[in-house]
């Protein structure tokens, strides 16, 4: 219990917190609007994007208030609970946040395009853009009288991947995972799932916002024999991780008590630097059997039986920023993921890269290069790191780049 609670508590995150100034009232997350404009916690004149920062923390509050209404009737109302041509789950969450958020940023940064991993078209071959728009008309800053179904439906494809075509000049543009880890949302509520929004400036992720709805203080992240006794004990809270370039790595309760809910904590990695007392993420669809590591290291799950060759392997479920989240939260040491296809979706991975350099670590692919979210020219929906993405505390990061190199050189 004692290793597993480190694992959550403050010996690897920040304490130093700060209140939301100029006197507005914090609301709970689970009030019907949130017009107050979120306060930093840092000076805003040094932070060169701190208005889109403040307008996208308000925006995925708003998105991760819809997904929690949208999952309560999940199980009991028909028609809620989809699947896509690919068997990927997708949820009216999923398109109703895509569009809430293309909403909102539209009409106060109206140049910006948005970058997004759905389009209209399933919606409309379900006839589900009713469903899509009560949703979304549910949580939309203003006037919501005004809103059709077919703003809804354009709100969502001014993201889709035929919206916009940028070319080879340097570009601005918001990137969306509309939800990370639907697998999650659709599971109970031990299962995660993540808003991520991230504002990419020339190539280089500026701001970063993640939104996690059913993060459990106390046990989310916690090895799985451990969660249960504690689930009931402990509120479900939500969480939110921010980022701006330069200015730190955040987080902040999503629903709490009124006279704490303004109190951003700062989030550093780990301290490890020994591979073998790291602790590792994986994505979900991928074990420690098909990494290159496993050659000289064996894994455990169980955080109190870790042999002298092993490593623990953190199970948290799902998607892929909520494994950076784990990093950037010190909560983990590493995340690897071997790329499985030749591109992978920028959208999974740009606002952890983010936070995880903030918080001190780093992001790379397997040989130590780092990311370039211009490469795809045309689109910027995929990057194409060399053999995977590796996330680490920095300490370990040239550590684990060499183990890979050493084993691509045996094989």
């Amino acid at each position: 219990m004692a290793f597993s609670m480190d694992i959550l508590r403050s010996s690897h995150v920040s304490a130093v917190r700060f209140s939301d100034g100029g006197g507005n009232q914090s609301r709970s997350f689970s009030t019907r609007r949130f017009n107050i404009r979120a306060n930093l916690p840092f000076p805003k004149q040094n932070a060169k994007y701190h208005k889109e920062l403040e307008a996208a923390i308000d925006v995925v509050h708003s998105a991760c208030r819809l997904c929690v209404q949208v999952k309560s009737g999940l199980f009991s109302t028909d028609g809620k609970v989809l699947e896509k041509i690919d068997q990927t789950p997708v949820t009216v969450a999923d398109f109703g946040v895509q569009a809430l958020i293309s909403l909102e940023l539209s009409k106060l940064f109206p140049s910006i395009p948005l970058v997004a991993e759905e389009d209209s078209a399933f919606v409309r071959s379900r006839n589900l853009a009713g469903t899509v728009f009560d949703a979304v008309r549910a949580e939309v800053s203003s006037n919501s009288k005004t809103l059709t179904q077919d703003d809804v439906l354009n709100a969502i494809d001014r993201g889709g991947k035929d919206a916009f075509v940028f070319g080879p000049k340097p570009a601005t543009y918001w990137l969306l995972d509309p939800i990370d880890g639907t697998r999650g949302f659709l599971k109970d509520n031990s299962a995660l799932y993540v808003v991520g929004l991230s504002l990419v400036v020339e190539g280089e992720t500026e701001i970063g916002i993640m939104g996690c709805p059913n993060w459990q203080e106390g046990v989310s992240g916690k090895p799985s024999a451990e969660v249960e006794e504690d689930r009931e004990a402990l509120p479900r809270s939500g969480i939110m991780m921010i980022a701006h370039k330069g200015h730190g790595t955040w987080t902040k309760t999503l629903n709490s008590k009124p006279e704490s809910s303004g109190a951003w904590t700062r989030c550093f990695v780990d301290g490890f630097n020994l591979v073998h007392k790291a602790r590792f993420c994986l994505i979900d669809s991928q074990t420690w059997d098909s990494l290159p590591l496993s050659a000289t290291l064996d894994a455990t799950s169980n955080a109190n039986d870790v042999g002298s060759n092993q490593v623990l392997l953190l199970v948290v479920c799902c998607g892929s920023l909520i494994k950076h989240f784990m990093v950037a939260s010190g909560r983990a040491s590493v995340f690897i993921q071997r790329k499985k296809e030749k591109t992978i979706m920028a959208w999974d991975h740009a606002v952890g890269m983010l936070c995880v350099h903030e918080a001190g670590g780093k992001v790379t692919d397997w040989e130590g290069t780092e990311m370039d979210l211009a490469a795809d020219e045309i689109s910027r929906r995929s990057i194409f790191p060399s053999g995977g993405i590796l996330a680490t505390n920095g300490n370990l990061h040239n550590k684990i780049v060499q183990l890979i190199s050493d084993q691509a050189a045996v094989v």
